[in-house]
């Protein structure tokens, strides 16, 4: 596999390493709406920026864009909130993000069989079998 296939992955490990750091550093005085808002601030300065840079015409790129946009934007924000409260009542950093990730992966697993008709192999079922057993043990 080239480089290009790994590259991805590791942008989003990096990414969400400075998120979880990032998130339980937002101070507990901070209302987290305004600190979300001005997380917002920054992501739409920096997104449209790059749009600007190598994006070839708003006005024939807007006709692409569906309600996923707006949906994907109310799951951030759950998801970002989450995480605060999360970490605000006292989660562990090496816990919480694991916790949640697993969960996560556990479910979407079980929606790509059901609504995608994804296809497990026995080596990914003994991933998820490995992954509850991780859910056990980690849990508070």
């Amino acid at each position: 596999m080239s480089l290009m296939y790994w590259i991805p992955l590791l942008i989003v490990v990096v990414g969400n390493i400075g998120y979880h750091m990032i998130a339980k550093a937002t101070p507990v005085t901070a209302p987290p709406f305004l600190a979300l808002s001005m997380t917002y601030l920054v992501s739409f300065l920096l997104c449209a920026a790059a749009y600007v840079v190598t994006g070839p015409s708003l006005r024939q790129d807007l006709q692409t864009i569906n309600w996923a946009s707006a949906a994907w934007g109310l799951t951030l924000v759950a998801v970002e909130f989450g995480y605060i409260l999360l970490y605000r009542a006292g989660w562990k950093i090496s816990i919480a993000s694991l916790l949640a990730n697993v969960s996560v992966a556990l479910l979407l697993a079980g929606i790509g069989v059901l609504l995608y008709k994804d296809i497990l192999l026995p080596r990914q079922i003994i991933g998820i079998i490995l992954c509850l057993a991780d859910i056990f043990f980690l849990r508070p």
